[in-house]
């Protein structure tokens, strides 16, 4: 029987490791960047042409490397970080697997240049699926820089896998600020499409994070700093109220190295507990000092996932400095437990005279004055008109005697009338009659047709129908009609504008302008006014009609959340995903007061959708009860 088993090229096992360490362009600049720092570079330019597909340069000052080291280095677990399996618990180093640079020449084209300090001449090699194509000496400055061009040029599924330039660009991005943030004292250069989207000089962390997201960040930023004998905690944290529906602006780094931990996580969420609406996720940017023996970083090929030795104690310390930093700037309420409140005096002053306490007493008091006065208002008006303040059918609150004030009233009209009102003559049925009759015509029933409609705690629009009753959410409605409405916009580019009276200036963090950069033409399709203004800012001169009264920045911060939270969870075209995030974005909200014309719009605009009874996100606008359902609740 022949043998079946054989070992792999080198060309096709790299390729395979390409698979789990480069996933998409962004993990190429993540790998490079961190041999850039491992080098002891203190400046490091990243630029990428069409999001990564034809071009990523990185281009560092660092130590670079010899003629002999420009040839190893393409090798598969060639590195100079660590030399036994002992320093892998020591690690001070970003890299140390060696498998970047071999993953990444085994599916790209690439060019690398570099020399040491003190050599004339560095050296220059071009390399293509694994195999070298050249190795020449050349002209160039101290450092290295690295050329990948073509990506996945040789496994062209998973180049078709990748996604839009603006979602690419939107990794991309999220990658170089996850080594920019930790990195504050070196400089960085991002450019696309030769625009530059960043450029930071070495700088203190809060200057950093401001730089990265934002000048409107640095009012946001509460510091956190803690130091124990485990683990060294620093950082800032955002003000409750700048807290935002998505996850996307959370970092966690443990030995300048960003991690992603649910268990952490919570730590810093269980310090805003009480603070947050529902749904949302504050701003988080912490710094956490290890010695390396007590964590495990060799766990996950890209190395955001990392094992604690003594996880529990963390995620106490870390929770408990978070919530103190809030207390300690007024964010949140905070007790002192070392203090009896009950010793809470003023000082004693022996100059001041002492005055017993003294209780003032109305003598003529009465306490049925106001039950009297009461009396008095609802005989005058026995039966108040229904209140629909709320939006919701409600009536006023009664006294509990009110229905027998009323009661008393009809007995008194029968008695006027030569009737017997004695109890054992007196008919109650006919005076409960009077008294439905008497109801019916304080609060108009009859004007009410069989489709009334009224508001359920400003959540839920209900109506009867011939079979039962139906229950609407008036947000996912709203929603539904809004995403059909800008889908047809979108294919007839006629949308309406609402123009501002001033144009507003909107300032984007670097990942969110890429984003709407791209989706300019779109926006403008279905209503928008804008237009790209300096680095990362925009000018807004209108809004689409259906976003009613939020302003430019709340209109855009919605459609961008929503566009960062299904982009790497749906495939479906671009017009579908930008139509779903401004319709939701620009929905009304639960608590919205609707007016009964208001409610009326709605409920026709929803049916007349091809797709009335699912939301775009697929959920129910619409629940039915029919009168058997009532009855079964009622067990008839």
């Amino acid at each position: 029987m022949s043998n079946i088993i054989a070992m792999l090229p080198d060309a096709v096992a790299n390729q395979i490791a390409a698979g789990e360490v480069i996933q998409r362009p962004a993990s190429v600049i993540k790998e490079l960047m961190e041999n850039a720092i491992d080098a002891g570079a203190s400046n490091i330019q990243v630029i990428v042409r069409d999001a990564g597909r034809s071009l990523i340069q990185v281009i560092d000052n660092g130590k670079g490397m010899s003629e002999v080291d420009a040839l190893l280095c393409w090798e598969r677990h060639a590195t100079s970080k660590i030399s036994s399996a002992d320093q892998l618990f020591t690690l001070h180093t970003k890299g140390f697997r060696g498998e970047a640079l071999a993953s990444i020449a085994a599916i790209a084209q690439v060019e690398m240049k570099t020399r040491q300090e003190g050599e004339e001449l560095g050296t220059m090699v071009k390399i293509e699926g694994s195999k070298i194509k050249e190795e020449a000496p050349c002209q160039c400055a101290v450092g290295t820089s690295f050329s990948i061009k073509n990506l996945f040029f040789n496994v062209p599924a998973r180049r078709n896998f990748l996604k839009s330039d603006a979602v690419e660009m939107k990794h991309i991005i999220e990658e170089f600020q996850r080594l920019a943030i930790p990195h504050h004292n070196l400089s960085f250069q991002l450019y696309h499409n030769g625009n530059e989207l960043f450029n930071q000089k070495a700088q203190s962390s809060r200057q950093r994070l401001v730089g990265t997201f934002g000048s409107k960040y640095d009012e946001r930023l509460v510091p956190v700093e803690e130091e124990t004998e485990i683990v060294s905690i620093q950082g800032f944290v955002g003000k409750p109220e700048f807290a935002r529906r998505t996850r996307g602006e959370q970092y966690l780094f443990v030995n300048n190295r960003f991690i992603k931990s649910t268990y952490l996580n919570h730590a810093v969420t269980k310090a805003f507990e009480d603070l947050l609406p529902e749904g949302s996720f504050p701003f988080y940017t912490l710094f956490l000092s290890i010695e390396p023996h007590l964590i495990d970083v060799n766990i996950h090929p890209t190395k955001t996932e990392i094992k604690f030795q003594d996880e529990r104690s963390i995620y106490a310390i870390l929770r408990s400095c978070v919530r103190r930093s809030l207390g300690r700037f007024n964010i949140a309420p905070s007790l002192d437990f070392d203090q009896e409140s009950s010793l809470n005096l003023d000082q004693y002053n022996e100059n001041k005279a002492i005055v017993p306490p003294s209780i003032s007493v109305n003598p003529n008091y009465n306490p049925f004055d106001g039950e009297r006065e009461s009396y008095s208002r609802s005989e005058a008006s026995p039966v108040s008109r229904p209140s629909f303040e709320g939006g919701g059918f409600s009536s006023p609150k009664k006294e509990k005697n009110d229905n027998w004030k009323e009661l008393y009233a009809i007995t008194r009209e029968l008695e006027a009338k030569g009737r017997k009102t004695d109890e054992e003559d007196f008919d109650f049925k006919e005076a409960g009659e009077a008294l439905v009759e008497h109801q019916k015509e304080a609060f108009k029933i009859d004007q009410y047709t069989d489709q009334a409609l009224f508001q359920l705690h400003r959540r839920y629009v209900v109506t009867q129908i011939r079979s039962g009753m139906i229950v609407i959410d008036q947000q996912r409605a709203h929603e539904r009609i809004l995403f059909e409405h800008f889908l047809e916009v979108l294919e007839h580019h006629n949308g309406a504008t609402q123009q501002s009276l001033f144009p507003e200036t909107v300032s984007l963090s670097p990942s969110d302008h890429a984003i709407v950069s791209e989706l300019i033409p779109s926006l403008n399709a279905l209503g928008f006014d804008i237009e790209e203004f300096g680095q990362h800012d925009l000018i807004v001169r209108g809004v689409p009609v259906e976003a009613g009264a939020l302003s430019a920045e709340e209109l855009l911060e919605r459609f961008l959340e929503n566009v960062k939270h299904d982009s790497d969870k749906t495939g479906i075209p671009g017009k579908e995903a930008t139509a779903k995030s401004l319709a939701m974005g620009s929905s009304i909200r639960p608590g919205t007061k609707m007016e009964s014309q208001e409610m009326r719009s709605l409920v026709d605009q929803l049916f007349a959708c091809e797709v009335p009874y699912f939301s775009p996100k697929g959920q129910p606008t619409i629940l039915t009860f029919t009168l058997e359902d009532l009855d079964q609740k009622f067990k008839r």
